[in-house]
This record gives structure tokens, sequence and C-alpha cells, in this order.
């Protein structure tokens, strides 16, 4: 049996704890937004291993935020479950500026491919800043009689089930890259998944004609002519390659894929820090330095406000879920 008993001095004390307890919490809060912020090290969580590109975007901004702030930023990598022990740290953190995460666009297709994630991705942490990008490139072996994204698509529709796409694992950004390029062509290229570089070595030796990858990858490779670039997967076209055309401008209107990276907290960070911390992302990626080694790893450096960056998490999203069909998810 339970009694409920009225405290000592009534409701009144009862609505003053509360709203002590009420000020004791925004004061928490508001604390690590102020000026002196960092004043320990904070932790800038990676869900993958070493070497990779969230690893290598977060080393080099923490770095520089470190720089700036007097402060070290540590990278900590807690890979596991294709980031999702990372993002479930981060989303169980203190909102109080000390654990981050430098993720990728993989934290917006999770929830397409993972039936049940320990989070919510979009109700469980806040942007803070988009640090960089890369797109991927469309290539073929070099003895493949396409030329162009107009004349792979003719022979695609020409020959159904007949060219075979080289993917990385169900559910990546590779594959699902592959995965849109057939509905929005309206082509029905075989996608044939590897484990590792997307099947690298059969696409060079011929056994595949056509695959969907990254840049830094796919880069010694083009320029050696051991594969043909097609397309870029960007809006606009890469620097890196200013005479391949986008995927979008020769064939497929408003195709789009690209991996980004950018920093991201626990929900319910104050404004003036996530300001604060957006600030020094923005800088960074002003930097000649920051610039330098971005270019270097075939990455472009980004920034824009937190609104841009959380409006972007949530249209893809939207747009990896309409893509996929519940059948393609997995148990989480």
């Amino acid at each position: 049996m339970f009694f409920i008993t009225r405290p000592p001095g009534g409701i009144l004390n009862v609505l003053k704890a509360g709203i002590a307890a009420v000020i004791a919490g925004t004061t928490m809060l508001c604390s690590a937004a102020d000026p002196s912020y960092p004043i320990r090290p904070v932790r800038v969580l990676v869900g993958f291993v070493p070497g990779g590109g969230s690893d290598l975007v977060a080393r080099v901004l923490s770095r520089k935020l470190g720089e700036s702030w007097g402060q070290q930023f540590v990278v900590d990598n807690r890979a596991g479950a294709g980031g999702v022990v990372a993002a479930e740290t981060t989303a169980n953190a203190a909102p109080d500026g000390y654990t981050l995460f430098v993720t990728s666009s993989s934290l917006t297709i999770q929830p397409s491919v993972i039936d049940k994630l320990p989070f919510d991705t979009l109700r469980d942490f806040t942007a803070i800043g988009l640090a960089a990008s890369q797109p991927f490139l469309l290539v073929v072996h070099p003895g493949f009689e396409a030329k162009t994204v107009k004349q792979l698509i003719d022979m695609a529709k020409a020959q159904p089930g007949r060219i075979n796409s080289a993917t990385a694992g169900a559910g990546s950004s590779v594959h699902l890259a592959a995965m849109l390029f057939n509905r929005m062509a309206g082509v029905d290229m075989v996608l044939v998944p590897y484990k590792g570089v997307a099947g690298l070595t059969d696409l060079i030796s011929g056994q595949v004609q056509v695959a969907f990858q990254g840049l830094p990858v796919l880069q010694p490779h083009v320029n050696s002519g051991r594969l043909r670039a097609l397309g870029v997967t960007s809006v606009s076209r890469s620097p890196l390659y200013p005479d391949i055309p986008t995927v979008a401008e020769a064939a497929v209107p408003r195709f789009e894929v690209i991996t980004w990276y950018g920093m991201i907290g626990p929900a319910r960070m104050p404004r003036p820090l996530i300001d604060k911390l957006n600030a020094g992302i923005s800088s960074a990626m002003q930097s000649a330095e920051v610039r330098q080694s971005l270019s270097s790893l075939g990455l472009s450096p980004e920034g824009g406000t937190p609104a841009a960056f959380a409006a972007r998490i949530r249209e893809e999203v939207q747009k990896w879920k309409q893509l996929l069909t519940p059948a393609e998810r997995k148990p989480g």
C-alpha cells in the first residue's frame, strides 16, 4: 500500500522546490556555453577505426580546434556496428560540449537499413556543423563500350540484368548510390556486393563493368587509365576532375549522392555553445592548412549554419527511407 503525505510547508514549498530544480538544471546547461569553454579536454568520438574518412576529418578538425582554443580535443575511436556504438554513446552523453561526434552521412542511412536503432537520429542529436564532403565517381572498366553516362543507361536498358555494378555491403553508401542510379535512370544493373572496397580488383580486371566509389579510392586508378570515369555524383563538378560531368547534368537530373562529414552532439545543447562550436568549425574550414589537408584526401571543405546541417540530415533520412523497402531493412 502506498501513502501520499503532505510535505512540510504545503504546496508552496513543492512549487519553490520545483522552480529551484529547473533553475539549477538551466544553470548547468548554460555553464557549458560560458565564454571560457572548453576548460578541460573534449572527447571527439569517431564511429570507425583509425584511417577512414571520419577519423581523418576528426583529427584534422580536432587539431585545429585545439590550437585555436588552447585545449585538447581528443579523438576517441569507438568502432562497432557501422558507427552505431559511437552514435549511441553520443546520444547518452551530457549536452555540455565535452562529448562530440564526427559522423558521416552513414548516420542518415542507418534508420533505413537497421530496424531497431538504440537512438532516434532526428531527436537525440544536435547538429553543430558540416565539415567536409566528397562525391563518388561513376566508373567503368576501360574496355567497356559506354563512354558516357547516357551510353551506359542506353546499354543497360537494352540489356536488363546483364551489366554488373560492384558495390560494398548492403546498406552502404556505395550500395545505395547504385540503387538510386538504377531507380532514377530506370535501369536494371545487377548489384554485386563485395567486402572491402567495392570489388575494385574485379572492376580493374573486367570481371564487373561498373562501380560507384569515393574519389580517394579511385583517383590513382582513373589517373593511370586503369578505370574510366563517366560522371561525378555531386551537384557541381569536382575541382579534381573539372572535365568530368556530373551524373545529373549528363543524364539523370537531380541525381546526387555524396559522403559528408560533420560534427554533432547530444540533444539539448545550449544555443551559445552550438554557435561557438559552429564558428570554430567554420574558421577551421577556412584555414589554408586545413583546406590543403582535406584536398589531399579528395575532400572539399564545407561549412554553413547548424540549421542548414540539421535540414540536410532530415532530408537525407527521408530520401533513403523512400528508396529502401521494409523488406530491405535488417534487425538492429
